[in-house]
């Protein structure tokens, strides 16, 4: 355990990997909801560690300073620390170039009680940052219905935790009445289809959030419950199983989720859109070989035909850090290598 456990240096390696993975697949900002904190491990090493990584790399990083159990006043005031060194100066959590931005997010009912939720409430009004938390998946609703004798949007209402600066993930197993609920609050929503399906959560009911006007964004989840980091091709399983949960989802709506919908999530409305003032972020995809031959709607074409694939190029912010299928700002292979061999040394995977 002393080998493998979590620390900057494997949070460092491993972050340059998966962010790397992410501009690979088009995706420009990643929002980290991080929840491993072993005794000892200082967090605001752990967070300029993948906030480092993502420099060098070329993403644009959110780093979610989540809790799973955790002491609420030390997470609390690791938040104010990560903030001061990190982000010295940033407005509502956001540095003055864009590309760091700091959360906070208990793991969900499941894990965390109110006294974490109200810690990291009140450091998240004080700093000005987004908050973020899951909700209602199968696990969520037991561990609710046993601890408290209430479901979990019902207890996060009255924590003060449906509120517009809020986002919540996977939403699996609500009811209609929770859809209005969710809809009045103003709080945003992150699908994960890629991760639910596989824990045998079922599938969130999109179609009948978006008829509610709540805004969605798209998660892949991490490497524990999703082994791909493909945005695209989950935003293409999204499309597919939302038949399964209410209407079927066109593509521009599943494609819109995984864009302006993920921004909005993160409060950033310069992010996930083209348009005049936006951040410069910019993917561009070939649809010019066989699979897309016959597509007639090229950008819908995206998510029917070539799962899997790979845009040609990827700017983010401007700088242009995919060009021609190839990451530029550092070698693949390279990246892979060294996270294999630390990987190795720790036992990992054995």
């Amino acid at each position: 355990y002393v080998a493998a456990r979590v620390d900057p240096d494997l949070v460092g390696l491993a972050a340059r990997v998966a962010l790397a993975e992410s501009l690979l697949c088009g995706v420009t900002t990643v929002a980290d909801h991080h929840l491993t904190w072993p005794p000892g491990v200082d967090p605001v090493q752990v967070a300029g560690a993948a906030f480092d990584a993502a420099r060098d790399v070329g993403a644009r990083l959110a780093f979610v300073r989540g809790t799973a159990g955790c002491d609420p006043d030390a997470a609390a005031s690791s938040v104010a620390e990560i903030h001061a060194t990190h982000l010295p100066g940033a407005q509502c959590g956001v540095t003055q170039d864009g590309m760091r931005q700091l959360a906070v997010g208990p793991s969900g009912l499941h894990a965390d009680g109110p006294t974490t939720f109200a810690a990291l409430g009140e450091v998240a009004r004080t700093l000005g940052l987004r908050r973020r938390t899951q909700a209602n998946e199968q696990v969520d609703v037991a561990r609710a219905t046993e601890l408290y004798g209430r479901r979990p949007l019902d207890l996060l209402e009255e924590w003060g935790w449906l509120e517009p600066d809020v986002t919540l993930a996977h939403l699996c197993d609500i009811t209609d009445s929770e859809v209005a609920l969710v809809a009045g609050s103003g709080a945003t929503v992150t699908h994960a289809p890629a991760c639910d399906l596989p824990m045998g959560w079922g599938v969130a009911p999109v179609a009948r959030l978006l008829d509610h006007g709540v805004r969605v964004g798209l998660g892949t989840s991490g490497g524990g419950s999703n082994d791909a980091g493909h945005l695209l091709a989950d935003a293409r399983l999204a499309m597919q199983v939302a038949p399964l949960a209410g209407r079927p989802l066109d593509a521009l709506e599943a494609l819109t989720m995984a864009t302006s919908g993920g921004a909005d999530g993160l409060g950033r409305p310069e992010l996930g859109r083209l348009t005049p003032g936006s951040a410069a972020d910019l993917v561009v995809w070939d649809v010019s070989g066989v699979a897309d031959t016959g597509v007639a709607d090229p950008v819908r074409g995206l998510l029917w035909a070539n799962p899997g694939r790979r845009p040609r190029h990827v700017v983010v912010g401007g700088r242009v850090v995919v060009r021609d299928f190839e990451l530029v700002t550092a070698e693949e292979q390279a990246l892979a290598a060294e996270l294999r061999r630390e990987c190795a040394r720790r036992g990992i995977g054995r």
